[in-house]
């Protein structure tokens, strides 16, 4: 395991994520792997290899320059997806399994809210919420809620 910020980072002519570490040597298809997604995305990064081991570590994206940075920031946003909830707009039924109409930052769409576990508290307001296909939307700070959202998330905590 490699803790230090000597690296390399270039895609290859096929699109992959290549990682020449301080050695010289390469390593093709490397993949970036966020410590804590949610509650600190930029901070502790592991970049690991197709055999699945860490080939380095890095404590802070803003502490890699910017090629670097970029490159890993591509790669994460084509491997995550974690729609963030700015309005409720509906609920089927106030037991769950319902279905919940919501408006994210990417749209308007609908997922069931198998049981009330699948909402689960983070810190300062923050709330995951797991829908039945298996997305996970984020709630920010739920204060920061219209009302009549608040009001019908409130049912359901």
């Amino acid at each position: 395991m490699t803790h230090s910020l000597y690296f390399q980072l270039q895609r290859n002519a096929l699109g992959r994520l290549v990682l020449t570490d301080a050695q010289g040597q390469s390593h093709v298809g490397v993949t970036p792997v966020r410590a804590f997604p949610i509650a600190a995305p930029d901070e502790g990064l592991s970049l690991v290899g197709p055999e699945g081991h860490e080939l380095a570590w890095v404590p802070r994206l803003d502490q890699l320059p910017s090629a670097e940075r970029t490159l890993l920031e591509e790669e994460l946003a084509t491997r995550e997806f974690n729609p963030v909830v700015k309005r409720l707009l509906a609920v089927s039924s106030f037991s769950t399994p319902c279905t919940w109409t919501v408006e994210t930052d990417r749209g308007q769409t609908q997922f069931v809210l198998k049981a009330e576990e699948d909402i689960r508290r983070l810190e300062r307001g923050k709330l995951l919420i797991s829908g039945g296909q298996g997305i996970v939307y984020q709630v920010p700070d739920m204060a920061a809620l219209d009302r009549g959202s608040r009001k019908l998330l409130e049912r359901f905590l």
